[in-house]
């Protein structure tokens, strides 16, 4: 099963719309939210540079995809179920 990584931080404008659409997503599709000051080796590890970040995984971990900046919705699901 796909997972979405999702990089935020309580200071960043977008991030703060971004998190009532992943709540409103939460039933829909698995994530996780990650604070990048509170997790900075994962950010490095996935490379991310800019806020809000997500990283879509599949099954085995592997990165699939990666999206950068404020996301509607539907680009979310459509990014998730690829």
């Amino acid at each position: 099963m796909n997972r979405i990584l999702y990089f935020s931080a309580p200071w960043c404008q977008p991030c703060q719309t971004l998190g009532p659409i992943m709540e409103e997503l939460r039933g829909e599709i698995n994530y996780q939210k990650i604070d990048v000051d509170q997790n900075q080796d994962l950010s490095i590890q996935y490379g991310v540079r800019n806020i809000p970040t997500l990283v879509l995984l599949d099954e085995t971990g592997e990165v699939k995809g990666r999206k950068t900046g404020l996301q509607t919705k539907s680009d979310i699901l459509a990014f998730y179920h690829g």
